[in-house]
């Protein structure tokens, strides 16, 4: 359903509840307005997408992208604030399969822009791990740094230390004939 219907449907339920109080049914016109705000709610946080973080974090990527599957048009299902918020959870699922895939998600969802701090420290953090796997030390410690910058809740203080461990073993490997050497 388009993001203007439901504004509209919100308007005219809440609407519909006033009118009832005014005119004295106050049984029938406080629970429509109660309605109706759910109904408002709904235009700026979409239910799709708060089952499909609850499913995420539950660890069920399966049914996490069959709800996001439901939103087939987010430039006009969603409102625009929500645009980098719908591309971070595509790259999370799209990371569980194919994680260099899963880059240009990320990169949407920093450009489109999100209003939470660790989000934008969750985007970068995985766009450093992205950057690791291709090999690219400079750019990774880039990202790790913004990460840690966006932070501040120390959320993901632990995942920030042990990329950090692991880009300290990058250091340590040196390229011998054709293979990988650990010393």
């Amino acid at each position: 359903m388009s993001n203007i219907v439901r504004l509209v449907i919100a308007c005219v339920i809440m609407g519909a509840g006033v009118t009832l109080c005014a005119f004295g049914f106050w049984g029938w016109g406080i629970p429509l307005f109660i309605f109706g705000g759910l109904v408002l709610v709904t235009f700026f946080f979409n239910e799709n997408m708060i089952i499909a973080q609850y499913f995420l974090r539950k660890e069920n990527t399966e049914k996490a992208e069959q709800w996001l599957g439901k939103i087939t048009d987010y430039e006009k299902q969603l409102h625009r604030k929500q645009h980098g918020y719908y591309n971070l959870l595509v790259g999370l699922i799209e990371s569980r399969r194919a994680p260099l895939k899963s880059e240009k998600f990320f990169k949407k969802a920093l450009t489109l822009g999100m209003g939470m701090s660790h989000n934008i420290a969750l985007a970068k953090l995985s766009l450093a791990g992205i950057a690791m796997a291709k090999r690219n030390k400079r750019e990774a410690q880039m990202y790790l740094q913004e990460a840690s910058k966006q932070d501040k809740n120390k959320l993901l203080a632990d995942q920030i230390k042990m990329m950090k461990a692991q880009m300290a073993q990058m250091d340590k490997q040196q390229v011998v004939r054709g293979g990988y050497r650990q010393f």
